[in-house]
């Protein structure tokens, strides 16, 4: 079982930055890949960014080269740093690990004003 908690969500205006965490409990996190998806009202859950315990990332193609994932195993949190946001990147942003069959976060809302 992983119990995960996101924080560091908030409003923010366009071209601003925020820092998503999200803290794990669990040994399995060491050896999940983790990964941040976000749910617009009225849209399907998608995937924001993927890490792997090596260290690999993936990264949706409309957050590449704005946002960054990253992790630290010795303290079990994942990062989400977002930056050049924007009013499309709103959205409720969840915390992941091992896959969209794995366990899931409560939530942090993020909104981008104009």
């Amino acid at each position: 079982q992983v119990q995960l908690v996101e924080s560091g969500g908030g409003l923010v205006q366009a071209g601003g930055s925020l820092r998503l965490s999200c803290s794990a409990s669990g040994s399995i996190f060491s050896i999940n890949p983790m990964g941040w998806y976000r749910q617009a009202p009225g849209k399907q859950r998608d995937l924001v960014a993927r890490i792997t315990w090596g260290g690999s990332t993936n990264y949706a193609d409309s957050v590449k080269d704005r946002f960054t994932i990253s992790r630290d195993n010795a303290k079990n949190t994942v990062y989400l740093q977002m930056n050049s946001l924007k009013p499309e990147d709103t959205a409720v942003y969840y915390c992941n690990s091992g896959g969209r069959a794995g366990f899931w976060g409560q939530g942090t809302q993020v909104t981008v004003s104009s």
